[in-house]
């Protein structure tokens, strides 16, 4: 694996952030990451009112990562010819009807459609985001902006899991939920200029635009990357509460608290591949140094009978490693592109390999647990770092390297 730092000094610009318009953009991420949470804290509530079986409830939970799968490049192409400032708060407003809607919800069916609501705006305005933030952020800020930005899903899943046990009922989350994106939505109006993010619509060939992606080696292993990154997490966090109820001894509401926990130390992880970058670090040797301890990780949590508190630390070392791995691939993404015009786009493909993985991961490693025992992911999430390592390889001599 190539040197981690480089020798050579980054250029240093004096050039000053918006940070209104910044923090208006990541907590325009951080809301609608809110709102994938919210749906996992409240599965046993929403089972016993709608009187619905898991499989019902996971399509209240999965909805955003198949709509992520399935139309992020297309969110991507509205973004360039609509806009980005104008999607993201676009998706803002989805959000909050969505939120709206479902809290009013008198049968499961409607609470699906709101959920679809809020999935379409969650694509929208993460899709949006990071080509404001290209725009807006001096090009020597950048990596530590990007990092701030890759912070907003575990921020938000993390503020959900905490939250959701302190309201008395789901329609109360699902209010304070929509009061959240109201606020958000406000400050984006009010903070974001008129202008950033190509705010007016774009006149090109988007099929020409969105084939330059797709045929991107660059924006490919970014995105081949995310969906590995992503089955790897998901193969430890869709499992992890009922990992800890069965090492610890844990009751519902501490396995909560304690996967929060591990989402946070996620972020840590994301602002110190910040701070990395922003010395000069290489893209692919983070992502294969981050690979590897996460697969050597899993391989203890996994494959050995580690007393509890063990077991947590390895879960909380696995997710806070792991974080450097998104924020890296997050903001190499507008730096591999030709132009402004395309950011939104190779996000959007970048997303969908995130979707994929957060779709197959909790299908193949539940199955694997089924018939395998506890010990399964102790070899799947290996290979899955094995792949991950070789993809960071093929990234090297790229514009990923270079940026």
């Amino acid at each position: 694996m190539a040197a981690i730092l480089s020798t050579e000094t980054p250029t240093v610009e004096h050039s000053a952030v918006p940070w209104g318009a910044v923090l208006a953009t990541v907590g325009a991420g951080l809301v609608s990451a809110l709102q994938v949470g919210k749906g996992a804290i409240a599965a046993p509530l929403l089972q016993s009112a709608f009187r619905i079986d898991l499989a019902m409830v996971g399509w209240v939970i999965s909805v955003f990562a198949i709509l992520g799968l399935v139309g992020g490049i297309a969110a991507g192409a509205l973004s360039a010819r609509w806009g980005d400032r104008r999607i993201l708060l676009a998706g803002l407003v989805a959000t909050l009807a969505g939120a709206g809607l479902g809290s009013q919800a008198p049968s499961y069916q409607v609470l699906l459609f709101s959920r679809v609501l809020e999935g379409l705006g969650f694509l929208m305005t993460t899709v949006a985001a990071p080509a404001i933030l290209r725009q807006i952020v001096p090009a020597p800020r950048q990596n530590f902006v990007f990092a701030l930005w890759s912070c907003f899903m575990p921020t938000g899943m993390a503020l959900a899991l905490l939250s959701g046990p302190l309201f008395a009922s789901w329609q109360q989350m699902w209010l304070a939920s929509a009061l959240a994106t109201l606020l958000a939505l406000a400050c984006g109006l009010a903070l974001i200029p008129a202008g950033s993010g190509r705010d007016d619509a774009r006149s090109g060939n988007l099929l020409a635009d969105t084939r330059l992606i797709v045929t991107s080696r660059a924006a490919v292993l970014l995105a081949s990357a995310m969906m590995l990154y992503s089955a790897m997490f998901f193969a430890v966090f869709s499992f992890l509460p009922i990992l800890l109820m069965n090492r610890m001894g844990a009751g519902v509401g501490l396995a909560g608290v304690l996967s929060a926990v591990a989402s946070i130390a996620n972020v840590g992880g994301n602002l110190g591949a910040g701070h990395l970058l922003g010395r000069g670090a290489s893209r692919p040797a983070l992502i294969g140094i981050a690979s590897t301890v996460m697969g050597l990780a899993a391989v203890g949590i996994f494959a050995f009978s580690l007393p509890g508190a063990a077991a947590f630390a390895l879960c909380v070392l696995f997710a806070g490693i792991g974080g450097m791995i998104p924020a890296t691939i997050l903001s190499s993404t507008p730096k591999v592109v030709p132009s402004a015009a395309l950011v939104a786009i190779a996000v959007g493909l970048v997303t969908q390999g995130n979707g994929l993985g957060q779709v197959l991961a909790p299908i193949a490693i539940g199955a694997a647990i089924e018939t395998y025992g506890w010990s399964a992911p102790a070899v799947i999430v290996p290979l899955l770092a094995v792949l991950t390592i070789a993809v960071a390889r093929a990234m090297r001599g790229t514009a990923i390297a270079e940026a």
